[in-house]
């Protein structure tokens, strides 16, 4: 009901964006349009997950799709997979203020559901009782669990009840059982350390200290991280990486943890720095219609790839070379280039397997349905009210349209911090 008030307002006002893909007319609409085109994108990928799962009904009523080439581990790892990756994008708008706005009464419900599959998630009585204790996927996707506790803390982890956070607890600290690769991994266990060290829980320092020393070792320069020891070129910097380092150093600020000689304030304001000049390069990939290079696995994560954009405009810190009009613009174009596709959902609503589209073939061993749906990670900068600038500058040309339409655009240069 509040979804179809919520679309129902937004066509009266004409606001709600288009479906058609065009990037003139996407230019032409008003910043509450590109706002309306972001939230149908939430509320569609939401829905069909935090209604069920809210009733202990999710695994009943969604069978993901397996990739084509799945290797063979437990399929239940997909609602760990789909639970916490949607709630980890969508948890800055969930901590918005409440108010009697069709789109506060949508955040509000969702809210009350995502609560309640907070409390599924972790009973083990409930049909919706995540897979915890089997396979080493847990791992990954518990640090998107946890992340949105420390994106809306007030919101999603103070209102639970005691019985409920003492399992989430126990089921996080349980996960120190996978021992992370010398990869991305080494950022889920430090996620989950930082989460505990939040709420005062007791927290492995080592994990943190060890991903955080490893993830700079890898800094390869000019704003980009080695996913390991060598490079690979594929968006994991966007995926993980970068906005995981930054929220776990600010989690050492906010509480002053000191351990081994980490100096959490100055390594944080590096990692801010580095990830404003990959955010210019991310913008840059943009096309001129919204396109953008479906480079390296997991490209079926789709706008997961624009998450330090999101991120930087959620925490007011994107550089002055990219002015917030043109952010929204840019991240908005590639968010209708993918989803104007309808097959990126299938008949139940459910997140497809493909890039803009349903292409099951271009999964990865590891890929299925739930998997998909860390392209919430592209829906943060719904955290930023209605009337905060990001939403209400005047759309701007993102530089690819300037530079093939023979405009001035700025020259790029590479950095060395």
């Amino acid at each position: 009901m509040e979804r179809r008030r919520f679309l129902a307002s937004a066509l009266v006002t004409g606001t709600l964006a288009a479906t058609a893909p065009g990037v003139a007319a996407a230019q032409r609409k008003p910043a509450a349009g590109d706002r309306s085109y972001m939230l149908e994108i939430l509320a569609r990928m939401a829905e069909p997950v935090l209604g069920p799962m809210s009733e202990g009904r999710l695994h009943a009523a969604f069978e993901p799709e397996l990739s084509p080439t799945w290797d063979g581990r437990n399929p239940k790892v997909a609602y760990l997979e789909c639970f916490g990756r949607l709630i980890s994008g969508i948890a800055p708008w969930l901590a918005l203020p409440d108010d009697e706005t069709p789109e506060g009464h949508l955040r509000a419900k969702l809210r009350r559901q995502a609560l309640a599959s907070y409390a599924h998630s972790v009973d083990p009585a409930s049909p919706d009782y995540l897979l915890w204790k089997a396979e080493g996927q847990p791992l990954v996707d518990s640090a998107y669990f946890t992340n949105a506790f420390l994106r809306a803390p007030k919101q999603l982890w103070d209102p639970l009840d005691a019985a409920t956070k003492q399992r989430v607890v126990r089921e996080i600290q349980g996960l120190r059982r996978v021992p992370p690769p010398y990869t991305n991994w080494l950022l889920f266990a430090a996620m989950n350390e930082a989460f505990l060290l939040s709420i005062g829980e007791q927290w492995d320092p080592i994990r943190i200290d060890l991903a955080v020393r490893k993830i700079n070792e890898w800094y390869v320069g000019d704003g980009w991280y080695a996913d390991g020891p060598r490079f690979h070129f594929d968006h994991y910097n966007s995926y993980v990486i970068q906005p995981m380092l930054v929220e776990i150093l600010e989690v050492l600020v906010a509480t002053g943890a000191r351990f081994n000689k980490l100096n959490a304030p100055e390594l944080l304001e590096q990692a801010y720095k580095r990830m404003q000049r990959f955010g210019e390069h991310l913008e840059r990939l943009i096309g001129p219609d919204g396109s953008y290079a479906p480079i390296g696995r997991s490209l079926t994560y789709r706008t997961a790839v624009f998450q330090p954009l999101g991120l930087l405009a959620w925490r007011k810190r994107l550089p002055k070379s990219l002015p917030e009009g043109q952010v929204r613009s840019a991240t908005l174009a590639a968010q209708r280039a993918i989803f104007r596709n309808p097959s990126n959902f299938d008949g139940k609503g459910y997140l497809t397997i493909g890039f803009a589209g349903h292409q099951p073939t271009l999964g990865d061993i590891y890929s299925n349905a739930g998997s998909m749906y860390i392209a919430a990670e592209s829906l943060i900068a719904l955290g930023l009210s209605a009337k905060d600038g990001y939403w209400t500058a005047p759309g701007l040309p993102w530089t690819t349209r300037k530079a093939f339409s023979g405009e001035a655009f700025p020259k790029d240069y590479y950095v060395d911090y």
